[in-house]
């Protein structure tokens, strides 16, 4: 880092990271002097971002006195979050560190559209802030995941399969129109919007693998679909595609009809839509993967034998999947993320895979379960805020 070019948000960033976390490790770090770390760090203080924790290490640069510890202060704002699915959704407020400070879930169907689905939001938000009795001026910004492919850089959905009436709508100016509405944020508080398989990577890579430099998760609900997290960043591809292996086509699906209007697709045979379909084929009624999750839990046998043979056929994609990014972690993750489904799984996957490429990869099941999008979605409001750029304007915008 050039020492004089060192700004506040870079101090920031390093103190966030715990790279440099007292005022002789950023003087370190940075190469800038005492006195422009001490204007620098100032800024970051009366914005309320930076706290002063215990002492550390006896520093020699402070004449043999202990070193303050310097701390991102994760209560002095929130975040709001929500969760889409086909037939339900979950809302929370969040701190900067992703504690959960209030949470709603609730029936909510996607297919109603973004007008009705935004507006009940912005609803919960309302209630939520009300219910931790934190003001909405606190909230810098709110975080959404949607079972889509979104175009980051607009926040919009792109041809999204089951999300009909969604296609280019703008989510990002309804949900802040809707949270000021009824949660009475600011009309200009910054919404970014994801794939909930994305998010649900994000949330997971950076609660339990924090190190692992290549990260899938595979969300088997009502559809399919993947997150890739590289180096500590969502890989989205050109334009959000990345990550789309639902609409993989396989063989032996070629009479499956998918959402998407193509026949043959992953998600046609292998996701909770395609086995829930399949249950009541067979007698058993089930309408979704919500559904399928509950037989299961059961231990209702044809459940647990559809499970295992989806968990085949999508062990068969992922062979492909990981023989190219060479992940250190798969994870399984959604409705169907259950022992049967995970047994098929790695069946198929080590039977097809190279074992060079599976050497070193670990198969496991979901940690943050349910609330996994809601942290991915928290900690890319955080990350994109507090990145050292954005900091800087933020910090211009305060005047401090």
């Amino acid at each position: 880092m050039a020492g004089n070019l060192a700004s506040a948000g870079e101090l920031l960033q390093l103190v966030r990271s715990g790279k440099a976390t007292t005022r002789g490790a950023l003087q370190d770090v940075t190469g800038l002097s005492r006195a422009t770390v001490g204007q620098r760090l100032d800024r970051l203080f009366r914005a309320g971002w930076l706290r002063e924790g215990a002492a550390g290490p006896v520093s020699s640069r402070l004449g043999g006195r202990p070193s303050v510890r310097l701390e991102f202060d994760d209560g002095h704002a929130l975040v709001l979050a929500a969760v889409l699915d086909t037939r339900h959704a979950r809302a929370a407020v969040l701190t900067l560190s992703g504690e959960v400070l209030a949470e709603h879930t609730d029936a909510l169907t996607v297919g109603d559209g973004p007008e009705a689905v935004l507006d009940r939001l912005g609803v919960w938000f309302g209630d939520l802030l009300k219910e931790t009795g934190r003001a909405a001026a606190e909230v810098c910004g709110i975080g959404l995941a949607v079972p889509g492919p979104v175009d980051t850089a607009t926040g919009r959905v792109v041809q999204p399969p089951i999300m009909p009436g969604w296609d280019g709508y703008d989510i990002r100016g309804r949900l802040a129109r809707a949270a000021a509405e009824h949660a009475a944020t600011g009309p200009a508080v910054p919404v970014l919007v994801d794939n909930d398989a994305n998010l649900m990577a994000y949330g997971e890579q950076r609660a339990a693998h924090p190190h692992c430099a290549a990260f899938v998760l595979v969300k088997v609900s009502t559809g399919i679909g993947a997150g890739v997290v590289v180096d500590g960043a969502i890989y989205r591809g050109v334009d959000g595609g990345a990550g789309d292996i639902g609409h993989i086509r396989v063989p032996g699906g070629e009479d499956a009809r998918c959402r998407c209007g193509s026949y043959g697709c992953l998600a046609a045979v292998a996701s909770g839509r395609a086995v829930a379909r399949r249950l009541t084929e067979a007698g058993v009624p089930a309408a979704s993967g919500s559904d399928v999750r509950e037989l299961l839990a059961a231990g209702h046998p044809e459940a647990v034998r559809l499970a295992r043979e989806a968990g085949r056929g999508v062990g068969e994609v992922l062979a492909t999947v990981v023989t190219l990014l060479n992940p250190g972690v798969l994870m399984i993750s959604g409705d169907l993320a259950g022992t049967p489904f995970l047994t098929g799984v790695r069946e198929l996957l080590y039977q097809r895979a190279l074992p060079r490429s599976t050497a070193h990869l670990e198969v496991v099941a979901s940690r943050l379960g349910e609330r996994a999008a809601l942290a991915g979605a928290g900690a890319l409001v955080v990350e994109e805020l507090y990145a050292p750029a954005r900091a800087e304007e933020r910090l211009a915008e305060l005047g401090v």
